[in-house]
């Protein structure tokens, strides 16, 4: 999937693309801003498809691009588009070039059309997106048992600073613990341990998407240290 485009000369871009068997790649697509170029619309962000290049010295050509999705739905839709980019900022934080990265373009894939979906709102497919991206890279919370002892019944609090559940015997230190009901720590239980495949299939009450979003907000400020422009965007869109 292209996650960004940047022209370069009079006629090419250079092009940043999301892989399953390279990771992060980044390409040159010589002439797609000519208007009768093959790739003028092959290479923009959102593509997703097969892509041809061949590897030189110090970088690669696309050759064509065989396009299975274009998510032209996102291009109507001002604040989704930008939901998008966001998700394609952080896609291009984590990726790593010459890295199995099959986990995250899948996840991006299925993030996007669950863009297109009416029925799911879009700060729901963000906090999900946002913790499965933490999960995927090792850096997702415990939330099955508290993090010092490992216990599994006793009442506790959530803490982004411990990384999980503390429970009332471990919370002596804690300084930012947060009550978490039973529906919002479901849904953070439920999203770690599915599949991409099945991430979003479900939707939740006001009350769960404002908790979960404030244990989002504090989980990404400590783990990302980026400022997204997409996201800066965005929130004066909202």
């Amino acid at each position: 999937m292209v996650l960004s485009v940047a022209p370069v000369g009079e006629y090419d871009r250079r092009v940043v693309i999301l892989t399953k068997e390279q990771g992060k790649i980044s390409a040159f697509a010589k002439g797609s801003r000519r208007p009768n170029s093959p790739l003028v619309g092959a290479v923009n962000p959102f593509t997703f498809g097969e892509f041809t290049m061949y590897e030189g010295r110090s970088s690669y050509t696309i050759q064509s691009v065989n396009v299975s999705n274009y998510f032209s739905e996102l291009r109507a839709d001002v604040v989704g588009a930008y939901y998008g980019f966001y998700f394609l900022e952080v896609a291009n934080y984590y990726a790593r070039e010459r890295n199995d990265e099959r986990e995250l373009l899948k996840l991006l894939y299925q993030t996007m059309r669950a863009l297109t979906n009416p029925h799911l709102p879009n700060q729901l497919i963000r906090y999900i997106f946002e913790l499965k991206v933490l999960t995927i890279n090792g850096q997702g919370p415990q939330v099955f048992q508290c993090v010092q002892c490992g216990d599994r019944t006793r009442p506790a609090v959530f803490s982004a600073a411990k990384g999980g559940l503390v429970c009332n015997e471990c919370d002596g230190e804690v300084r930012d613990g947060m009550f978490l009901d039973g529906s919002t720590l479901y849904t953070m239980q439920y999203i770690e341990s599915s599949t991409i495949e099945k991430l979003y299939t479900f939707n939740v009450k006001p009350e769960v998407l404002e908790k979960f979003g404030r244990v989002m907000g504090r989980l990404m400020k400590m783990y990302v240290d980026k400022e997204f422009k997409s996201l800066e965007i965005l929130e004066t869109l909202l």
